[in-house]
């Protein structure tokens, strides 16, 4: 595992502690440092593969969002969007004296990409969407939301390890047993007493079940389309059930500027980004952007 330095930070509300882990970059490197962020339920430890390819050579910014992590838990659920997340993430760059920044996301964090692009672009030379994009699926809302939430306390990393090929399975149909407990050693947390849960609020389900489960799929398009100036990079698990290979097609029609896309083969959503098309694809993207 590539080393890193721990940063906390507060909110943009200024009412929570929020964590970082910073991985250095060359110290001859003037590029912008590279802004990485996670899933719905995962942390910054989701990124550890893709640190081990990537620090050393770009500055890499890997925070846990309120409620996942070592990041306090809100005791407003309300809060747990992405817009409240990206308003985070701006106060992170800005307390680092950070004035633009890569953004890489995974699903919830690819929202945040987007809508942080959309709204102070001139922040942004260039966004990585993982496995997300401007329409997202109805299977994959669904199925996601019904594993977010409340899950019980996990005795031992072998359960924690079988849950979370549980839940994932679909996604990553080649792993083995090191695989998945390295999964869970991301995923999942210790506590005080042995027991081990899923490292977020449960109270992060409230944000995408909302007062009905999702019964279309969630269009977007607006918000893509105010990315239009900003280079893109979109990589989709060819299993994919949140993002349709005909929507990449269609958000590539509509991007005026640079845009670039890559399947993963045997990954769903999503895959962890070092996977070899993966990996090719966003260091070749990374270098013809920040040369």
């Amino acid at each position: 595992m590539a080393a890193y330095c721990a940063h906390y930070f507060r909110s943009a509300d200024g009412r929570l502690d929020l964590h970082a882990r910073i991985y250095p970059g060359p110290g001859d490197n003037d590029a912008p440092p590279l802004l990485l962020m996670h899933g719905l339920t995962r942390n910054s430890a989701d990124f550890e593969p893709l640190a081990a390819c990537l620090a050393g050579r770009y500055r890499l910014i890997v925070p846990d969002q309120r409620g996942r992590g070592l990041s306090q838990w809100d005791p407003n659920p309300v809060n747990y969007r992405p817009d409240v997340y990206a308003a985070d993430m701006f106060m992170l760059l800005d307390g680092l004296g950070i004035r633009a920044a890569g953004l890489i996301g995974t699903s919830m964090g690819g929202l945040m990409a987007m809508i942080m692009g959309a709204s102070q672009p001139g922040r942004v030379p260039l966004i990585a969407l993982n496995d997300v994009g401007a329409r997202l699926e109805l299977e994959g809302l669904q199925r996601i939301q019904g594993y977010v939430g409340p899950s019980g306390t996990m005795h031992g990393w072998d359960e924690a390890a079988a849950r979370c090929a549980a839940i994932n399975e679909a996604a990553f149909p080649g792993f083995g047993p090191e695989d998945w407990l390295a999964f869970a050693r991301r995923t999942c947390r210790e506590d005080d007493h042995g027991g081990i849960a899923f490292a977020y609020d449960p109270a992060i389900s409230e944000s995408i079940r909302g007062a009905e489960p999702a019964t279309v799929p969630a269009e977007l398009w607006p918000l893509w389309d105010a990315l239009a100036a900003i280079p893109v990079l979109v990589v989709r698990g060819a299993r994919s059930d949140l993002l349709a290979a005909e929507t990449v097609t269609e958000m590539a029609r509509r991007h005026s500027g640079a845009f670039v896309s890559a399947a993963v083969p045997d990954r769903g959503h999503a895959p962890l980004l070092d996977e070899p098309a993966a990996l090719n694809a966003l260091e070749s993207f990374l270098a013809a952007q920040l040369r």
